[in-house]
């Protein structure tokens, strides 16, 4: 499949600056993939801001021909007190014992967003971003969190082998059950 048949022109790793340059392209992007109502960027830049920061952050764009952005990703090593690694922690520890959860937690890196504008979906450019962000990336494990729900995210992790780390959870503040998912890196 050729970048433009899959609805983008090329893939970029975006550097820190280059990501708060596009902060608000990039949130926009969020919102509409996600279906969030409006304001939702507004709450999300400064945790989006502050993901940046993180150890090993890294993040992959995928850009029409006119340099807009198509389908976002990023993702760190996650850390105990990152309040993702914290919360899942304590699910996955409370269901499975704390052996379970050292195993997934004790070296991976963490899928934080990835999302693709609803008119280029179902084309390809999210399996590529997930690929090439996680393309050399030297954790045991990749994962991430997406809600309970068939969706085209479902269909893609599942194609790439993750498997249920923790389901049916629920993350403090959000009313919706989500799915924590993983895999052993590299991807094949």
């Amino acid at each position: 499949m050729t970048a433009m048949s899959s609805g983008y022109a090329k893939l970029a790793h975006l550097s820190g600056d280059e990501f708060r340059a596009r902060l608000p392209e990039a949130l926009s992007l969020y919102v509409a993939a996600m279906n969030y109502p409006e304001g939702t960027a507004e709450q999300r830049a400064p945790m989006w801001l502050t993901h940046a920061l993180r150890d090993g952050w890294r993040c992959v764009a995928a850009l029409d021909t006119d340099d807009r952005l198509v389908g976002l990703a990023y993702g760190y090593r996650g850390t105990p007190g990152q309040w993702w690694h914290e919360q899942v922690r304590r699910g996955l520890a409370g269901r499975e014992g704390d052996q379970a959860a050292d195993a997934w937690l004790g070296d991976y890196f963490e899928l934080t967003e990835i999302h693709v504008r609803p008119s280029s979906q179902g084309r390809g450019t999210g399996e590529n971003l997930l690929r090439t962000l996680v393309d050399g990336v030297r954790h045991r494990h990749v994962l991430l969190s997406t809600p309970e729900g068939t969706s085209r995210a479902w269909k893609l992790y599942r194609r790439l082998g993750f498997t249920d780390v923790l389901r049916d959870y629920h993350f403090a503040g959000d009313p919706r059950p989500f799915a924590i998912l993983g895999r052993t890196l590299p991807l094949e």
